[in-house]
């Protein structure tokens, strides 16, 4: 992908799954690199098991924090239907990372660590150092469950060739 001046992704799954978490990492290890971050959520019956959607818009002013139909240069996505559904927020030259979810699941053995995994997918493709990386996670995971998390995150990383 050619260097960008901003970045929009798209995250999408059902509720239980971690899309709002993913969303927070990438916003705060933006914000602790230096970016201007604006970022919106859609999570009505998501305690139900319902649609939840996230959008995370970076770069040097951002004014909206939605992506517009079209616009993703990223579409993040933990659940199958979920992608059909967002698919259409994808640029044409997006990047479609729906087919690193079973790699992702592979990788992992507790389900709980999917949205890490998958943001640790994304964070291969975006420009934000290691260091704030790893300040997000330690901001968005309690002391208990950071290790793990970091670790999941780390692994699957290396996924992107």
């Amino acid at each position: 992908m050619k260097k960008q001046t901003e970045y929009n992704i798209t995250f999408g799954g059902i509720g239980g799954q971690g899309t709002i978490k993913a969303s927070e990492m990438v916003g705060f290890a933006a914000m602790y690199d230096g970016y201007h971050v604006k970022k919106s959520e859609v999570h009505g019956m998501s305690q139900r098991g319902g649609s939840v959607e996230s959008h995370v818009r970076f770069g040097k002013k951002i004014y909206s924090p939605l992506v517009a139909p079209g616009q993703a240069d990223f579409l993040l996505c933990f659940q199958g239907d979920e992608h059909y559904r967002l698919k259409p927020f994808l640029k044409t030259d997006g990047i479609d990372l729906v087919g690193y979810l079973k790699p992702a699941l592979d990788l992992i053995e507790n389900p709980r660590h999917l949205n890490t995994a998958l943001v640790g997918v994304l964070a291969a493709y975006l420009p934000i150092s290691n260091a704030s990386w790893q300040k997000a996670l330690k901001t968005v995971f309690k002391p208990s469950i950071l290790d793990g998390n970091k670790a999941v995150f780390k692994k699957a990383k290396s996924l992107v060739k």
